[in-house]
């Protein structure tokens, strides 16, 4: 066989030896030059041909066999693959939902496109460069360099413990007690979510939810068998009364809020309406679980009136959630659960049987960040930017024919009222490349809304409003 490199070996470039052979080598299979079957020089011929190591030529092989250009064969060499022809992947196109309807699947599959940010105001995380890379960065490097044998195994259950020291005092600071042994970490909220459902839960119980809520959990409760109720979300926490009605009617096991910077929009449970949903929890004997997940794009109860539910029950009636996928780094995947000794050391056992631990990894880059001091301030940038553009897009939200009843102090959501089907409407924004959030995906009963839920970090797009005020 002739070379199998297409161009001379460079030293003198930034581009490693191994990676120019591999570079090489896989253009000519992928333009027919090398023949599928055929046998490669073996690796001290290919040495002794290109003046390098053997070292660099079986990890330039290897790296061509993980990528499906080579094989292996036991005690005859290495051999080119027959590569089947590339299809275009699934990801490039999004089907058009069934009926015409849109559903949450369609919402997450779009937030998940590689679309341009800027053109995703329906989406509900902030852009990449608002959040800290540096920071995420420096810690995986820190931990890399650390004894390697702890990448290799199995992390611990309840998670990394000086992880849960460090959220001991993260809570304390919320005036939330909590020791230790009280969390759990799980791979973010939504697995946090679906492991209290699981204990709490079977097929046929009521788990209720404000109504609008986040979407994604309606989806993943039903698929326990569990009923899912919507109480209405008023700007200052559910409908009492309606609370009380439901609970009476239904006995529900689970009651889900967002205390703090409701998702879609932003705004916070009073102190007053927080001690009656306590009472009710007593009344009828349900637990609350409390999604905090945006916990650090508040300001803190000095600047604004927060009040959480588990500051007040002290982790008696509550089971507190949170983590740090909004504000540090989505892939992190790093959330928490913080509840009583007991039913944390439960929760811990039925983590084990899903998925035995947590990534041990993401756990050490986020205490790292935690406990280093500048987490804290990238919060406050994150919060001040927000404000920045907070009011403005509200007021150029209104002058393009949105309605907004309550304009949130903080956060990244605005809940606005278009005055049409937003189911319609958002249809129309994915044909020119714009992904909005419709209302109806926000309530467990699906049904047609004028609503939809804006992120204001990423409604900066002159084509947005464009789009909004040809539509509205």
């Amino acid at each position: 066989m002739n070379s199998p490199l297409a161009a001379t070996l460079a030293r003198d470039t930034g581009e490693s030896l191994t990676d120019q052979i591999v570079r090489s080598v896989a253009v000519r299979i992928d333009e027919r030059e090398l023949r599928s079957g055929s046998r490669m020089p073996s690796i001290r011929r290919f040495a002794e041909h290109h003046g390098v190591s053997p070292f660099t030529v079986v990890a330039a092989y290897d790296k061509l066999v993980a990528r499906g250009y080579l094989e292996s064969r036991r005690g005859a060499g290495f051999f080119i693959r027959d590569r089947a022809p590339v299809r275009p992947t699934a990801a490039t196109v999004v089907p058009e939902p069934a009926n015409g309807a849109l559903d949450v699947s369609w919402l997450v599959r779009n937030m998940f496109r590689q679309m341009p940010h800027r053109q995703m105001p329906g989406t509900g995380v902030l852009p990449g460069e608002w959040l800290d890379g540096a920071s995420v960065t420096n810690a995986l490097r820190a931990i890399g360099r650390l004894d390697s044998q702890f990448l290799l195994n199995y992390g611990t259950p309840q998670g990394y413990l000086p992880l849960r020291e460090q959220l001991q005092r993260k809570l304390a600071e919320l005036e939330i007690g909590a020791a230790p042994e009280q969390f759990v970490t799980t791979a973010g909220v939504t697995q946090a979510l679906d492991i209290v459902a699981r204990e709490f839960t079977r097929p046929g119980d009521t788990i209720l939810v404000d109504d609008p809520a986040w979407f994604l959990m309606f989806g993943s409760f039903a698929a326990l068998g569990a009923r899912v109720i919507g109480v209405p979300r008023l700007p200052d926490g559910p409908d009492l009364a309606r609370l009380a009605e439901l609970a009476a009617l239904h006995k529900p096991r689970l009651y889900v809020i967002n205390s703090v910077l409701h998702n879609p929009s932003s705004t916070s449970l009073s102190a007053a309406k927080a001690f009656q949903v306590l009472r009710l929890a007593a009344e009828h004997g349900f637990t609350i679980i409390e999604d905090d997940i945006y916990s650090d794009l508040h300001p803190g109860s000095a600047v604004q009136p927060a009040t959480r539910l588990a500051a007040l029950d002290q982790l008696q009636r509550v089971v507190y959630l949170s983590g740090f996928s909004k504000t540090m780094a989505a892939n992190l995947r790093v959330g928490f659960i913080a509840a009583s000794p007991d039913l944390a050391r439960r929760l811990a056992d039925r983590k084990m049987l899903q998925t035995l631990t947590t990534s041990d990894i993401g756990e050490r880059i986020v205490h790292k960040i935690l406990s280093e001091g500048a987490y804290r301030k990238h919060a406050e940038r994150m919060r001040a930017r927000l404000d920045g553009l907070r009011a403005r897009t509200v007021r150029q939200m209104e002058r393009v024919g949105l309605a907004v009843d309550v304009a949130p102090p903080a956060g990244m959501f605005v809940w606005a009222d278009a005055g049409t089907d937003t189911n319609v409407l958002a249809e129309r924004a994915m044909g020119e490349g714009i992904l909005l959030a419709p209302g109806s995906l926000f309530s467990p009963s699906q049904l047609p809304s004028t609503f939809m839920r804006l992120n204001v970090a990423a409604m900066q797009d002159p084509a947005i409003w464009r789009f909004l005020q040809k539509n509205l």
